[in-house]
């Protein structure tokens, strides 16, 4: 039986055969997943996906209880809220239910990604290099999914609601295509998974001596401006509610950028 190989042992092409095997596992538990919820598209559709589309989705549910709470008569939180989706592409039901289930493998497979990525690297860093990278990589995957979630719950509904009802002339009748649903669907939600990695991004900017804390701090006002705008952009509504229920969550990540990491000084 051949002895396993220290790290320091491996060449090049030992650890090129190990990134191969690493790819080889990503991809069938990609494949798995895929299969999985290929399968159970059509109640992942109808009760996941579509859920925004209705006036009883837990969000819009929040918008009332806020509107009563505060008397509130605007009709962003009163108005009925629904629906309903139109296909034009004859293949677009078929492809869509391909690329859905390819997308949400791909999310839910970031945990094991990341387990991946530590294993290959952990074996070449010393004990506190291992702690740290260990510590962001579990940080990074919880705000990813927390961003998800955010994006889902908060951010699509909103901007579904919006954007849904807009009209720019009473002669126009909105009618959203399913294409158009679902782009929007997956890049909005993927875009603030990766929006909630802005902590970790920051420390490993601040690892490599990029930025620190006091850098933050003397641009937080600037910081202030972008996110409202940044906001703005992902929910462009005239509500005062809407815009801070946005960017208040882009915010807080904002200041928890600056309590992860340290200035030089306080390195040593």
């Amino acid at each position: 039986m051949a002895k396993k190989k220290s790290p320091d042992e491996l060449t090049f092409w030992d650890h090129l055969d190990e990134l191969r095997i690493i790819l080889f596992r990503l991809i069938i538990v990609w494949i798995i997943l895929a299969i999985g919820y290929f399968i159970a598209m059509p109640y992942l559709f109808d009760q996941v996906i579509l859920a925004p589309c209705h006036d009883d989705f837990i969000f819009y549910s929040f918008l009332k209880w806020i509107g009563e709470v505060f008397h509130l008569k605007d009709d962003f939180f009163t108005q009925e809220f629904h629906v309903s989706l139109i296909n034009i592409n004859l293949a677009a039901p078929f492809f869509i239910h391909i690329s859905t289930a390819l997308w949400m493998s791909v999310v839910t497979t970031v945990p094991y990604l990341l387990y991946e990525v530590w294993k290959f690297i952990s074996p070449a860093l010393y004990q506190h290099e291992r702690r740290g990278v260990k510590k962001a990589l579990g940080i990074g995957t919880v705000m990813f999914f927390l961003g998800v979630l955010v994006g889902y719950f908060m951010v699509y509904p909103l901007t579904l609601r919006f954007l849904s009802t807009y009209q720019l002339s009473s002669t126009i009748v909105n009618q959203i295509s399913l294409n158009s649903y679902i782009d929007n669907f997956m890049v909005l939600v993927l875009c603030m998974g990766l929006a909630f990695e802005l902590p970790l991004v920051t420390w490993l900017l601040s690892v490599f001596g990029i930025i620190n804390r006091d850098f933050l701090r003397k641009y937080r006002r600037h910081a202030v401006v972008i996110i409202v705008v940044v906001a703005a952009i992902i929910t462009p509504t005239g509500d005062p509610f809407t815009l801070t229920a946005v960017s208040l969550p882009l915010y807080l990540l904002y200041e928890l950028s600056i309590l992860m990491i340290k200035n030089k000084e306080e390195k040593c």
